[in-house]
């Protein structure tokens, strides 16, 4: 299988492993054989949570094999949701090394670069 890329080119870096994420749970945004649309790396923010809630996509609720997500985890996100929390103003900054390069396909790299951020020694402190 060919390696995937990130939105620069390069080999996809992990995205989390803390809770694990990626469509195939193996930590990383690789869109793999079934052609995943989890692209886009995201640290996890209370705006953005509570806006997927209102949409009926709560991902702070536990599941099988999913512990619920809290502000400042790492998580590979449908880069259509992303795409609406941008609509609505709540985007959570962006890991772009960690972003798979099928995310432009839905988001412009320039906008995904407006919310590139690095993670902060606190995660948990992210709004």
């Amino acid at each position: 299988m060919n390696e995937e890329r990130n939105v620069f080119g390069e080999p996809l870096e992990p995205c989390g492993d803390d809770p694990v994420t990626g469509f195939y749970r193996d930590g990383s945004c690789t869109c793999g054989p079934a052609a995943a649309q989890h692209l886009v790396c995201v640290l996890a923010t209370r705006k953005f949570l509570a806006h997927q809630r209102s949409l009926g996509n709560d991902l702070t609720i536990p599941g099988p094999g999913f512990p619920g997500l809290s502000p400042g985890d790492r998580w590979c996100v449908v880069a259509q949701r992303w795409a609406q929390s941008y609509a609505a103003g709540v985007a959570p900054p962006v890991v772009l090394a960690s972003t798979n390069l099928h995310a432009l396909d839905v988001v412009p790299f320039e906008i995904l670069a407006e919310f590139a951020a690095d993670v902060p020694d606190d995660p948990g402190s992210l709004a």
